[in-house]
């Protein structure tokens, strides 16, 4: 039988790519000199306890790694190209993580809930379609954002170093020696991808919600921020399922609406954005193969 290898993830940055083992997370920038700056961590606490194993609750740490984890070393990659006087820390770096998920939760959950609860009061329909009009609604407003927010520079640096991300890891799953020659023959796209769960978790909402039947605004609008962890844990428990069949056909297929979705984050990145990724997905794998000896020769 053919060993399965680590679900080894990662993300873009900025200027950068974040690769994230079991045990450690590494981080390579490419500093305004040019130079490769490497950051490192070994994940302790919640990331490496036995919460990481129970099925649904996964997917919840899964979602407080992306937005805490990811954003702290988004945050982390910026002050690397603005330099020591315009570093974002402390209590401004938790702001600015606030900001962002009520953003996202407003745009994405709440405004769609508004605008079809509002427009019941004035369009005679059932419960079923305005629900089915309001998670319609949440997947064009993810379509659309995606494409504006690609249109602007430096987005679109971020997702070229998006793109060398995917290769880097699409490489190493293919048993490829991790040079850039070879790096950059594989795809752009990664079954895992969080854009794939993204797109998941706004398509399990249009079922979930249209299953919750006609609620007054107020309630609805607070039913949609109370099913984010169910809807998180059901999206995460369907990747992580679909990425231990890729080889069925069928998955191959189903999973299509995913890949595509990737066309829109990720760009093909250059020689040195891949270079910057290896070196990344090395030294988080030095980490983790340290980490995984000190496991075996603990008492």
């Amino acid at each position: 039988m053919k060993e399965r290898m680590p679900a080894y993830g990662g993300q873009a940055v900025i200027e950068g790519v974040l690769m994230r083992g079991k045990y450690a997370v590494a981080m390579a920038n490419r500093a305004p000199n040019n130079e490769i700056i490497l950051h490192q961590e070994k994940l302790t606490g919640v990331y490496t306890s036995k919460l990481t194993k129970i099925p649904f609750l996964r997917g919840l740490i899964g979602l407080w790694d992306a937005l805490g984890l990811g954003m702290r070393y988004l945050t982390i990659s910026a002050n690397v190209q603005t330099g020591d006087d315009e570093k974002i820390e402390g209590p401004m770096l938790y702001i600015t993580l606030a900001i962002s998920l009520f953003f996202g939760i407003g745009l994405f959950f709440l405004a769609p809930a508004l605008v079809s609860g509002l427009l019941a009061r004035y369009i005679e329909m059932s419960a079923w379609v305005s629900n089915l009009f309001e998670g319609l609604f949440r997947l064009v407003l993810l379509i659309l954002y995606l494409w504006v927010i690609g249109k602007m520079p430096d987005i679109q640096r971020v997702f070229m170093y998006h793109g060398a991300e995917h290769k880097t890891i699409n490489a190493y799953e293919n048993g490829a020696e991790l040079t850039v020659e070879n790096v950059a023959t594989y795809p752009l796209q990664h079954p895992r991808c969080g854009t794939s769960f993204i797109l998941t978790l706004v398509l399990l909402s249009i079922l979930l919600f249209s299953l919750l039947g006609p609620l007054p605004l107020y309630l609805r609008l607070l039913s949609r921020l109370l099913m984010i962890p169910v809807l998180a844990g059901l999206a995460y428990e369907y990747v992580h399922l679909l990425s231990k069949h890729l080889d069925h056909p069928f998955v191959r297929f189903i999973i299509k609406p995913n890949l595509a979705l990737q066309n829109m984050t990720t760009r093909e990145p250059t020689k040195d954005m891949l270079e910057v990724s290896i070196q990344a997905f090395n030294l988080m794998t030095a980490l983790e193969n340290e980490n995984e000896v000190n496991q075996v020769i603990s008492p």
